[in-house]
């Protein structure tokens, strides 16, 4: 199974009130849907070194990264038959967020779940939307 790895920017960790998500141009299949920034693992690299690499290119930030948003199996979110996600929550520490790479459009949303189910998502990602509310909501960022 591929490994894929994201991150949930908070506008902040220690008292979050936004999300911020970003979304996809390609492919056709889910282009204009919202997602959580991030992207593939490369040879060498851990899933945390990942998580820096793929935002600084998505969007041109730096990031601390919180703690993991854990999915149901080992390898995190299944995303496909082929493909699971692990996803950790992270601020940014330096930088101003830009569609960069693979979106056209950024958006903070609110941390509450009529604004955050308002958004088209990318359906493997509505299940991990849901567990960053929950955990976001209960402290458990860090």
């Amino acid at each position: 199974m591929k490994q894929i790895v994201a991150a949930a920017i908070l506008d902040s960790l220690e008292n979050p009130t936004r999300l911020l998500t970003a979304r996809r141009t390609a492919p056709p299949t889910v282009a204009g849907m919202w997602e959580f920034p991030g992207g593939k693992i490369e040879p060498g690299e851990s899933c945390q070194e990942a998580v820096h690499r793929e935002i600084t290119e998505e969007l041109g930030v730096s990031l601390e990264l919180g703690s993991e948003i854990f999915g149901p199996l080992e390898p995190g979110w299944q995303l496909n038959d082929s493909a699971a996600m692990r996803v950790w929550f992270a601020e940014i520490s330096s930088g101003t967020p830009a569609p960069l790479e693979d979106h056209d459009q950024l958006l903070w949303v609110d941390l509450d779940l009529a604004s955050l189910e308002a958004l088209p998502w990318i359906p493997a990602d509505l299940p991990i939307v849901r567990a960053v509310l929950s955990e976001a909501q209960a402290g458990a960022t860090r």
